[in-house]
């Protein structure tokens, strides 16, 4: 009876450390995940920083400029951001989706083309700057809106592996746990979202407005009428002959906002 107790007490324990073996094995993915070290808020703004994209029109092109600098005291190597296109917010009707519309817009660079690039920044020493831009095209059938751009910053420091993620790369579920208290308030919790820093985003704006092709030929129409006016000027001549006597001019030209306006919105 005690070797039978014995043997089920061993069983027992096999069975624990092999389900703990499970366990562990199961989440290295999510620890590796989650286990990046988390950076003073104060830098998140310093990494990437001067993010400028393009207004565009179906069929043109442009590029995406951005500066990613070390604020660290120590230099960092195998530096990559990524940028990639992941939302699309049209108008008229001011409707959001995920980017499967046709013709959304392709970024590029040296290395490759599609919805999201890799730029390799690599070695930046501290406090230095890299400047840096990729390209951003639209198709003769990009549609009207606005085209968000999420980024992402990946680094090494003193053997310490970071990253720092856009909030277009978090589900609004994960954005409000990590960014909202119990009580209301806001805050900023960097483990929850598993990431070393929040980084900024931008936006490609696609406009089909006829606008841009109307503004020259409205300006050329304006300087032949011009034209137009001054020579049929000269050709009557200054003063009229009917013996009839022009008008006194206005010493003061009348305001838009009348004459009794006393303060603003009057």
């Amino acid at each position: 009876m005690r070797s039978r107790g014995r043997s089920a007490a061993v069983r027992g324990v096999l069975s624990i450390a092999v389900v703990a073996l499970l366990f562990a094995v199961a989440g290295l993915p999510l620890a590796s995940a989650a286990g990046y070290p988390a950076l003073p808020l104060a830098y998140d703004r310093a990494f990437l920083g001067n993010l400028s994209a393009p207004s565009l029109t179906p069929g043109s092109s442009g590029s995406i400029s951005f500066s990613v600098a070390n604020p660290l005291s120590g230099a960092i190597s195998g530096a990559a951001l990524t940028l990639q296109v992941y939302a699309f917010n049209a108008f008229p009707g001011n409707a959001s989706s995920t980017v499967s519309v046709a013709g959304a817009p392709v970024l590029s660079n040296a290395t490759a083309s599609g919805a999201s690039v890799v730029v390799a920044v690599g070695y930046l020493a501290a406090d230095a700057v890299y400047r840096g831009s990729v390209g951003v095209a639209s198709s003769s059938n990009t549609p009207s809106g606005t085209f968000a751009v999420r980024t992402s910053l990946s680094f090494t420091e003193n053997s310490t592996g970071y990253l720092l993620e856009s909030r277009g790369w978090f589900t609004a579920a994960q954005w409000a746990n990590a960014t909202q208290l119990p009580n209301g308030s806001a805050t900023l919790n960097l483990s929850r979202l598993g990431v070393s820093g929040v980084l900024t985003e931008t936006a490609v704006l696609v406009d089909a407005s006829d606008f841009p092709i109307v503004l020259p030929l409205l300006l050329v129409g304006a300087v032949i009428l011009v034209g137009i006016g001054g020579w049929i000027y000269f050709r009557r001549g200054a003063a009229s002959s009917s013996g009839t006597r022009r008008a006194e001019e206005d010493h003061q030209a009348p305001t838009a906002f009348g004459n009794k306006r006393t303060k603003d919105g009057d």
